[in-house]
């Protein structure tokens, strides 16, 4: 019996968005994984290498509102364009400097700033594009969709930038994050993208229009109650900034090895993402968020309690099995509960949370990490995220009873 393919992937041009999309990321990933790498070996210090998430920090949390306005105001898949364009001039100057030798700590973060910034713009787009390439019915199914196909990238680009950077160093992965963003550039432009609602008519100024944004997400407690779940997971269970040290220091398994660590909780993700793809729709979908936020804690600490590679590999799988199931979730909710003509601002926010948590938690566990060390950073910061989750629980009925609605709202509802 042959396979059925997906309803929403029969969408043409939400399957060409959907396929540069994950290239795009791929690319991302792995420069993100080579910039850690890079300043690691460049200093062997983990507080250093904590640097490249303030960096992305303090772009994200800068930056992510006013990308979320322009969302909502601009052709959706032109700012697109121009954000990937800047990105990949970014990254064919660190892959210069890399190449030439001249590259520093200071270089590599202040790549990781400007690429996000530039991420700042693309994201709230990307999300926002979405109700215009597939119909109202399939949009929780693309979301869905997108969330796998993250990790499938995540699990793609740091595998991918460890073998280029055995053999090539990370200038090697800087070129070939700078070809996917040029792939993305060409993808977008083949689009037959309509018109999105509530695109016209009187705009408000910037301000207003970032508080209008803020106070929909204070008037909706599920969505700032998941927003507050994935930052307690994000920010203290920053795994992916102590790697280098857990692969070089603690396990003794070089560059290959730091990729496959890298790659396994994504591995763990698109695992986990077969049954997670069906259960988003059903009922209890706040309590397949909560599980998930705790079991995701709770393998992070046995993630810096493995000791050695074999069980490490098997904590980052279960880690990354756990984050799709509450990401998903979260991810579908937090799009479907918004209204189109909110969507970018709202997407904005979720972005200061879903990225700029772990950039916050790449900087803070960094320093931590630095402190007492690696193993007992990691092990304290993975229960968190597990207390979070039963505190919500505990607290009331908003994200344990919530399912995910089959449609967005109006921008009246």
């Amino acid at each position: 019996m042959r396979p059925t393919l997906p309803e929403v992937l029969r969408q043409r041009d939400f399957t060409l968005y959907w396929a540069g999309v994950v290239l795009s990321q791929i690319g991302t990933r792995g420069a993100v994984a080579a910039n850690l790498y890079q300043v690691y070996e460049l200093t062997g210090s983990t507080a250093q290498v904590g640097l490249v998430g303030l960096a992305q920090a303090v772009a994200l949390l800068t930056l992510s509102p006013l990308g979320g306005v322009y969302a909502d105001r601009l052709d959706r898949r032109r700012l697109l364009q121009a954000a990937q364009a800047v990105a990949l001039v970014v990254s064919l100057a660190l892959a210069g400097l890399t190449l030439s030798g001249a590259a520093t700590v200071w270089v590599v973060a202040l790549s990781s700033l400007l690429a996000t910034a530039a991420a700042t713009f693309d994201q709230p787009a990307r999300q926002a594009l979405i109700p215009a390439l597939v119909p109202p019915e399939r949009l929780v199914d693309a979301f869905a969709l997108l969330n796998p196909s993250r990790e499938l990238a995540v699990l793609a680009g740091p595998a991918l930038a460890g073998v280029l950077i055995a053999f090539g160093g990370p200038g090697a992965v800087y070129v070939f994050d700078a070809v996917t963003y040029a792939v993305l550039v060409a993808v977008l432009a083949l689009l037959r993208v309509p018109a999105l609602p509530g695109g016209s008519g009187e705009r408000a100024g910037l301000l207003a229009s970032l508080r209008e944004g803020a106070s929909y997400v204070a008037h909706r407690p599920v969505v700032w109650q998941l927003m507050a779940l994935d930052l307690a997971a994000t920010v203290c269970g920053a795994y992916r900034v102590l790697l280098p040290a857990f692969a070089t220091d603690v396990l003794h398994v070089g560059a290959a090895g730091y990729g496959l660590l890298s790659a396994a909780p994504s591995a763990g993700a698109l695992l986990g993402s077969v049954w997670v793809f069906r259960l988003v729709r059903t009922a209890r979908a706040g309590r397949l968020a909560l599980w998930g936020t705790a079991a995701y804690g709770l393998a992070v600490s046995g993630l810096a309690l493995s000791g050695t590679f074999v069980l490490a590999l098997l904590a980052a799988l279960a880690l990354g099995a756990a984050d799709a199931l509450a990401t998903t979730v979260r991810h579908a909710a937090v799009q479907v509960e918004t209204p189109d003509a909110l969507r970018g601002r709202v997407s904005a926010l979720y972005q200061m949370a879903s990225r700029g948590g772990p950039a916050l938690g790449d900087a803070g566990m960094g320093v931590f990490a630095g402190a007492v060390g690696p193993v007992a950073a990691l092990a304290a910061g993975g229960l968190v995220p597990a207390a979070a989750a039963g505190l919500t629980a505990l607290r009331g009925r908003t994200v344990r009873g919530y399912d995910v609605p089959k449609q967005a709202p109006s921008a009246a509802s």
